[in-house]
């Protein structure tokens, strides 16, 4: 029998159901297509929002099982009720669709809303379709294609913590699509460190994109003329209406597919100004003196704040902050005190070895240790192993009175609006400037750990007001 291609497949159900259908379909059907002939295995259509491409992918899947009915289908969504919506969309393409008739079984309890089996040769333990939410134990299923339906939300990726946790997840898929499998991501971007970037984001260590590799289709509202991809739904005044009730960051995002930062950012870290200067450190008459540059650092505060925790608990952060003689501060180094299972020391000496290395590195005269729970016995510790070494620093205390927020607010929100606040370069894998944008006072959810130590050492830093301010030499576009 010959087998009709997808854009046909399209027009047909489209013609039954008293519609037309859109350029923009089109567009995407034949690319779907051109990727099925040319064996295309992990595909990206990043469309904007209510174009139809969770439709047209449900058109997608039951024109697949049309073509092979003996495949078997998983379709992912940020949550369950998402993924049996698309389910139950394939489900009745499949009951109404002229040629996919012959796939409905005989059996009604193979016809399920959140997973079906259609009439076919094989017997597999999977259903042909099966619907799942972002978390769900997928252990033992195996799938020919899955469907990542938006599974970016802002309810999945609002924090750092929940975009690790996503990107964690979904690397599991490796393990469930067969050999020969396909792999499709459809959606929006929702943050600035979104699935569907098409650059790496070194501040959280990527060096290369999430989907790194996937064919690519990008679909936003306005073309390179300014002109709407499918004016007949979207006019020019419905557009502008968008852009005005929703802001320029989110039509930027959801209507334009261009990552961006959907929040308004208390800390922007846009206000940060960059450098990469290395500190040099002489001594003039018996007295050591460290310079950035051209700039005399007069004071450099170390806070350590300790954790003794696993992956996706706390960090132990040192925070190295220099002071100049006008008043402005750098965020020199933000290091995360690693801990070695090999390793014959004691989690505790394995974190003071490496502040001890710190101290070395940058001739420190003090180090502030954050006392709070389980820090109460690591100043004594600490200063046992630089009795041990034959090293002088001293070893300060701080027992935490005031709430976290209000400690980093205290330490940012000034030196910031002052633009009298700089940062290393390479700080930006810290994580520090994620942790910036995703930070609200309100609210304690996500990561801040880097904040937190970095607070501290600017709470120890000298008040003087700057003399005048500096340039930015870089520009951290992370916020809208």
């Amino acid at each position: 029998m010959m087998m009709i291609d997808f854009p046909l497949f399209v027009s047909v159900w489209n013609i039954q159901q008293g519609l037309s259908t859109p350029k923009i379909h089109y567009r995407m059907a034949e690319w779907l297509m051109r990727a099925f002939l040319n064996n295309d295995k992990r595909l990206l259509l990043m469309a904007f929002r209510a174009c139809g491409k969770s439709t047209l992918v449900g058109l997608y899947c039951a024109w697949l099982l049309y073509r092979d009915p003996n495949l078997r289908i998983l379709v992912l969504a940020a949550d369950l009720d998402l993924a049996r919506k698309m389910v139950r969309n394939i489900k009745r393409i499949i009951e109404k669709h002229p040629v996919c008739r012959p796939l409905i079984p005989s059996r009604k309890d193979q016809w399920a809303a959140g997973r079906f089996t259609v009439s076919r040769k094989a017997e597999w333990r999977d259903p042909s379709v099966l619907a799942r939410g972002v978390g769900t134990n997928l252990t033992g299923s195996r799938a020919d294609v899955i469907i990542c339906d938006d599974v970016e939300v802002p309810k999945t990726c609002d924090t750092s913590l929940k975009r690790e946790q996503l990107r964690e997840w979904l690397k599991e898929l490796d393990f469930i699509r067969t050999p020969d499998g396909t792999q499709i991501y459809m959606g929006t971007p929702h943050s600035w460190y979104s699935l569907y970037a098409d650059t790496p984001r070194k501040e959280i260590g990527e060096e290369t994109p999430f989907l790194h590799g996937f064919l690519r289709l990008v679909v936003p509202v306005l073309n390179t003329r300014q002109q709407s991809v499918w004016p007949q739904r979207f006019s020019n005044e419905m557009l502008s209406q968008i852009r005005a009730s929703s802001g320029e960051a989110y039509f930027q995002s959801q209507m334009m597919c261009k990552p961006n930062n959907l929040k308004n950012a208390r800390l922007d870290p846009s206000q940060l100004i960059t450098y990469d200067m290395e500190h040099e450190c002489v001594e003039r008459n018996r007295i050591p003196v460290t310079t950035l540059g051209d700039k005399k650092i007069i004071a450099i505060n170390a806070w350590w704040d300790p954790a003794f925790g696993q992956a996706q608990n706390d960090k132990s952060i040192l925070a190295i902050v220099f002071s100049d003689e006008d008043g402005r501060h750098y965020i020199h180094d933000v290091v995360q005190l690693k801990i070695s299972q090999s390793s014959e020391n004691s989690n505790a000496i394995q974190q003071c070895h490496q502040v001890i290395a710190k101290i070395k590195q940058y001739r420190l005269n003090a180090v502030t240790i954050e006392n709070n729970g389980l820090g109460q016995f690591l100043p004594s510790l600490l200063r046992q192993e630089l009795r041990n070494l034959h090293l002088t620093c001293r070893v300060m205390e701080n027992h935490a009175r005031v709430s976290k927020s209000l400690r980093i607010l205290q330490a940012f929100e000034v030196p910031l609006a002052a633009q009298n606040l700089c940062i290393h370069t390479r700080v930006f894998a810290s994580g520090l400037i994620e942790e910036m944008q995703d930070w609200r006072p309100e609210k304690s959810s996500g990561r801040d750990d880097c904040l937190d130590a970095v607070a501290g050492a600017l709470s120890l830093a000298p008040l003087r007001h700057a003399r005048k301010k500096i340039s930015h030499n870089f520009s951290i576009p992370m916020t809208e």
